[in-house]
This record gives C-alpha cells, sequence and structure tokens, in this order.
C-alpha cells in the first residue's frame, strides 16, 4: 500500500504564499514521477506541476514562474511552493505519485482558497 497525505493548504488573500506538502509512506518503490493536480469547483482536474525520478520539472502554464515543485528524499516528501497566489488558484490539490508497475495513487486533497 501506498499512502500520500498533503497538507498546508489554507486560505490567504492574493499575492500571498502557500507552500504544500506531500509525505508519501508505505511501499514506495520505483516511483517515476510525482505530481500536483488541482481541481476548482465545477472543473476538470488538471496537473499543476510535476516532478520526474530524474529531477526535471514541469509545469501548466498558468503557474509557471509563480509555483516550485521539490522533494526531500531524506523525507519522502514533495512540496509545492506557490507563491504571487490568484483567485484562479482556488481549487482543491491533490497530490499523485506514480509508480513503474503499479500506477498512480492520490492523496485526500488540501484545499487552498486565494480571495482578491
Amino acid at each position: 500500500q501506498v499512502q500520500l497525505v498533503e497538507s498546508g493548504g489554507g486560505s490567504v488573500q492574493a499575492g500571498g504564499s502557500l507552500r504544500l506538502s506531500c509525505a508519501a509512506s508505505g511501499s514506495i518503490v520505483g516511483v517515476n514521477a510525482v505530481a500536483w493536480y488541482r481541481q476548482a469547483p465545477g472543473k476538470q482536474r488538471e496537473l499543476a506541476a510535476r516532478i520526474m525520478k530524474g529531477g526535471s520539472t514541469d509545469y501548466a502554464d498558468s503557474v509557471r514562474g509563480r509555483f516550485t515543485i521539490s522533494r526531500d528524499a531524506t523525507k519522502n516528501t514533495v512540496y509545492l511552493q506557490m507563491t504571487s497566489l490568484k483567485p484562479e488558484d482556488t481549487a482543491v490539490y491533490y497530490c499523485n505519485i506514480y509508480l513503474a508497475s503499479r500506477g498512480g495513487f492520490w492523496g485526500q486533497g488540501t484545499q487552498v482558497t486565494v480571495s482578491s
């Protein structure tokens, strides 16, 4: 089993910052990528940022330059540093880990609310 626990969500004003954490535990072998997705009310879940096993990263156009994904392998934790937040960043943010032999696993999500 794989468990993902997100934390760090909350309510901020536009222009503020938050740092999300995704702590993984369990049978974590063969990680291909860890990603942050987000889902706003009434919209489909979308990729916000992803970090590959080799360390390369990619971002949605809407967050590039404002969000930074990083990892701490010693803690089995991936972070999403979000700066210059906008009301349109309001969503539930989900962590996803993709294992080579077992597919993807999701966390429970953490709410981020940005007020104007």
